[in-house]
């Protein structure tokens, strides 16, 4: 059974930073895709950031230039490393991992808040 755990969530002052982890545990298997993905209360779960493939990633529009993710060289931790933050970046942060096109697993998420 795989489990997936967040981190580094917290309060913090707009234009500063934070860097978050998820941590895969529960298999051998290395996920075919690690993602980002957040919501705001009462709004939608949107894609924050994704590392697919051979390490091609893709953003989100809103965080652009902001943000970066990256993987540790065992494929079990997802970073994402958050710059220059926006009150609009508030949300909770849910990491997600794919194995295959069978199995997709998320993580409880953790809470990003970002005072202005």
């Amino acid at each position: 059974q795989v489990q997936l755990v967040e981190s580094g969530g917290g309060l913090v002052q707009a234009g500063g930073s934070l860097r978050l982890s998820c941590v895969a545990s529960g298999t051998a298997l290395v996920p075919t895709a690690m993602a980002w993905y957040r919501q705001a209360p009462d709004n939608q779960r949107n894609l924050v950031a994704a590392i697919v493939g051979g390490g091609v990633t893709r953003y989100g529009d809103s965080v652009q230039g902001r943000f970066s993710i990256s993987r540790d060289k065992a494929f079990k931790t997802v970073y994402l490393q958050m710059n220059n933050l926006k009150p609009e970046d508030t949300a909770v942060y849910y990491c997600k991992m794919r194995y295959n096109y069978a199995q997709e697993y998320w993580g409880n998420g953790t809470l990003v808040t970002v005072s202005s």
